[in-house]
């Protein structure tokens, strides 16, 4: 049995497409953390000077903010972007084991249990925990189905194949668009036969002919044409 010599994830999508995903070791999240917990510290004393005027008042209402913070600073965060400010300038992010977004719930429970990663200080049973697995993931994660990865970069320019322009037979919503361009931009890591199989799901749109074909044709059209113009009005 060959030997197993990086960490890199590899998870296969519903459309047949190999996904690879990188998991953080602990430096990165350790530093990634302690970028978070400094701006946790700031955002405390900027509310506990905001409110030192209202007394006793102010004093409970800076523990509440205190709490609020603490709990579900990271949940919005990741909730928003799948990165805490912390993560996303270390190039970490979090996801579930299969490369999708963390959900309100998994980015919740994930974090619930970070009270028991502390223990006894510093992180010591979510470094533990994190060593002793090869995903580097702390209870949290285990308990969550989440993993932080490097991010990739998901901000890059459609390339797909080339063919001439068609217009799709009916007008197709932005998601309708999009969900075409996606296949057009996989359908060269594909076999010939899935990206058949796949494209023989809209026989509404790819009628008789060479579906897939038919597909990058209307992709070509989103792209240079004036398809995606007419179709951005419905």
């Amino acid at each position: 049995m060959a030997l197993k010599l990086d960490t890199i994830i590899y998870h296969q999508s519903p459309e047949g497409v190999e996904l690879s995903l990188s998991p953080a070791g602990p430096l990165s999240r350790g530093l990634a953390w302690l970028i978070d917990f400094g701006l946790r510290v700031a955002l405390y004393i900027i509310i506990g000077i905001c409110l030192s005027w209202a007394g006793g008042i102010g004093s409970g209402l800076t523990l509440i903010g205190v709490f609020l913070i603490e709990w579900f600073y990271p949940v919005l965060f990741e909730i928003r972007s799948g990165s805490t400010p912390g993560k996303k300038a270390i190039g970490l992010q979090v996801v579930h084991d299969d490369g999708t977004p963390v959900t309100w719930s998994s980015s919740l429970l994930r974090n619930l249990i970070r009270s028991v990663d502390l223990l006894p200080f510093f992180n010591m049973v979510g470094l533990i925990t994190m060593i002793f697995n090869n995903r580097f993931k702390r209870l949290g994660d285990l308990a969550a189905g989440t993993v932080v990865i490097y991010r990739q970069n998901q901000y890059r320019e459609s390339i797909i194949p080339s063919s001439p322009p068609l217009p799709p037979p009916i007008p197709l919503k932005l998601w309708q668009q999009r969900l075409i361009l996606d296949f057009c931009e996989r359908s060269e890591s594909l076999s010939k036969e899935r990206s058949a199989e796949l494209a023989t799901l809209l026989p509404t749109l790819t009628g008789e002919k060479v579906p897939q074909e038919t597909l990058i044709q209307y992709g070509n059209w989103f792209l240079k044409g004036r398809g995606k113009r007419e179709s951005d009005k419905v």
